[in-house]
């Protein structure tokens, strides 16, 4: 059985290794006031949730590897030391860049339904359950990541798993973070013995500085970097992963995971202020941050300054992202089965028919839905066109999804369940580039544990009008790319459900349109609007920010907590050389080779 095992020399050994196989690079002259928080270099450099993963990429660069091999790595270290947040259970999305070639891709392995016409089922008392096996969809981060490594790969899969193993095998130092999550997830993690011997050793929760070892996680890997795809799809170990996922009310089968199938689609792109954005199509949730910018851009924002100590310019912020917020959230669900009109929403030219609303908004209205359909009849022009990006919707405005109810509740614990995925960012010495943000979902995800890793709880994001077989389910996951030219600028996303595609907008505004430098772009407090006049604020803004949104109608409403409002991880480059950011808001690194 799995434990919690005292420290071993050789255990202790690894972490410092993973750490300093880099070759870090040295402090800045003012450096952040926390660990590995800003990095720079002119080789490579991954920014992740954890200093172990990032680690792991940046050894991956170091050994020879190119953008995809890291992120690989980067990844699977992810699923082992980051396991509230994602696993290998998990959904997702990426964005590679081949600036060689001058060419983006879109890779989507978000969490699907199966066959069986059960997956149709309404049954929301069963969503509720602390193991909810109905929850679970067919995960699909294993296959994502292995299909990009096999098309895009330079080293061997058992390589860039290996730092993956070792850290499952021989442990890894718990972080705060983590700490915190098994602790807030105690009923869930109780429910199943195997886990709680594990995550609740003695019935106490893991805490900082312990060591984590995952003897069958680490088996899980080694199947995987030995057998590929059969090893996780097909075969002993789908079987108890179907078992489980059945045992706890799920219409899972072992062909559905056989037959899972990753979408390489084209990502969402549109020029913004002499950029390139691309992010990822639906049904991930790239459009947002993109027609945000766009109306910043149109409503000459730019001259208000900065949102930290200027309230109109705070106002504008927020105003944009309740317009763009309600002209996405009108469409979602598997593009395949619904109308998602993503290329209108994302043209610069549906953001200029739109300042109008942003406008006219305040805290005691809501803005009405615009209308894209006629942009997403119009073929991109000038860089976009060269890229090929993602299409028109191939269905109208007749099979668009009837509406969804609003969320409800603004209590502390809703704001943890909903802010639980992971994002990283890549960047190799030849500038190709990968941003990927993957999750579990809640925390820890339905709760079904399998084969050392949790299921996700995707299949939850279905509601009674998307809710079918054979369906991808919507996500706000907007792993996003900023080029300029064909050079890369920025990599970014976030995590933090709801959070995502603000936090993802304000820090590439901060940093491309106002120039501020990566990590004050990061580290600076974010806006979130949210239920009725409530604006969430984060401490830190200018007395006048405050006073500004009060007196457009806005009610600000104080949210402290190390895991809100997002947790970006994001590369800039400037002159050349790679400014690599992790999110202090979490336990992230940026680390350079």
């Amino acid at each position: 059985m799995t434990t919690l095992r005292a420290i071993r020399p050789r255990a202790l050994l690894l972490g410092a290794a993973l750490l300093t196989a880099c070759g870090l690079q040295p402090p800045q002259a003012s450096p952040p006031p926390m660990f590995a928080k800003r990095a720079e270099s002119t080789r490579g450099m991954v920014t992740a949730s954890h200093a172990d993963a990032a680690a792991a990429g940046a050894r991956i660069l170091r050994d020879g590897g190119n953008a995809v091999d890291a992120a690989v790595a980067t990844a699977f270290a992810l699923a082992v030391v980051d396991p509230s947040q994602t696993g290998l259970g998990a959904g997702g999305g990426m964005l590679v860049w081949t600036r060689g070639g001058a060419h983006a891709d879109a890779l989507e392995f978000y969490s699907r339904t199966g066959a069986d016409p059960d997956w149709a089922r309404t049954d929301s008392a069963a969503f509720r359950a602390p193991i909810n096996g109905r929850a679970a969809g067919i995960p699909g981060a294993v296959a994502g990541l292995l299909e990009a490594h096999a098309k895009w790969g330079k080293l061997p899969r058992a390589q860039v798993m290996a730092p993956a193993i070792a850290l499952a095998r021989d442990g890894f130092i718990v972080s705060p973070l983590l700490a915190r999550t098994t602790e807030a997830s105690r009923a869930k993690l109780s429910a199943d013995s195997s886990a709680a011997a594990l995550f609740l050793p003695g019935g106490a929760a893991l805490r900082p500085g312990d060591r984590l070892v995952q003897a069958q996680l680490a088996k899980t890997l080694e199947a995987i970097a030995r057998d590929g795809r059969t090893a996780f799809y097909e075969g002993p170990i789908a079987e108890r992963t179907v078992a489980r996922m059945r045992a706890f009310g799920s219409p899972a089968t072992v062909a559905d995971f056989k037959g899972y199938p990753v979408a390489f689609e084209r990502p969402l792109c549109t020029s913004w202020m002499g950029y390139t954005l691309l992010s990822a199509p639906p049904p991930l949730g790239g459009a947002v941050p993109l027609e945000a910018l766009n109306l910043l851009a149109a409503s000459n924002a730019l001259p208000l300054g900065s949102p930290t100590t200027q309230g109109a310019a705070a106002v504008q912020i927020v105003n944009a992202l309740r317009v763009a917020g309600t002209d996405a959230g009108r469409f979602r669900g598997d593009p395949a089965y619904y109308g998602v009109p993503s290329r209108g929403l994302v043209s610069p030219a549906f953001a200029a028919k739109r300042t109008d609303a942003l406008a006219a908004l305040d805290g005691g209205s809501a803005a009405a839905p615009g209308d894209p359909w006629p942009d997403d009849a119009v073929a991109p022009t000038g860089a976009c066109a060269a890229l090929d990006p993602w299409g028109a919707s191939k269905l109208g405005p007749d099979k668009v999804a009837a509406p969804r109810a609003p969320r409800s509740g603004d209590d502390d614990a809703a704001a943890w369940e909903g802010s639980n995925t992971t994002h990283f960012s890549v960047v190799d010495g030849d500038h190709n580039a990968v941003s990927m943000t993957f999750t579990v979902g809640v925390l820890f995800g339905s709760g079904v544990y399998a084969n050392g890793f949790f299921l996700n709880s995707g299949a939850s994001n279905l509601d009674n009008s998307t809710r079918g077989p054979n369906r991808y389910a919507s996500s706000t996951i907007n792993p996003t790319i900023i080029l300029k030219g064909n050079d890369v600028r920025m990599v970014v996303g976030a995590a933090g459900s709801q959070y995502i595609p603000t936090s993802t907008t304000q820090v590439a505004w901060r940093h491309l349109a106002l120039g501020e430098d990566p990590w004050t772009a990061i580290a600076s407090p974010r806006l979130q609007p949210a239920q009725g006049r409530n604006v969430e604020v984060e401490a830190g803004f200018a007395p006048e920010v405050y006073a500004a949104l009060r007196a457009k109608g806005y009610s600000p409403l104080s949210r402290v907590g190390d895991i809100m409002f997002g947790g970006v991880h994001a590369i800039a480059v400037v002159k050349g050389k790679l400014i690599g950011v992790a999110d202090p808001r979490r336990d992230g690194a940026a680390m350079g080779y």
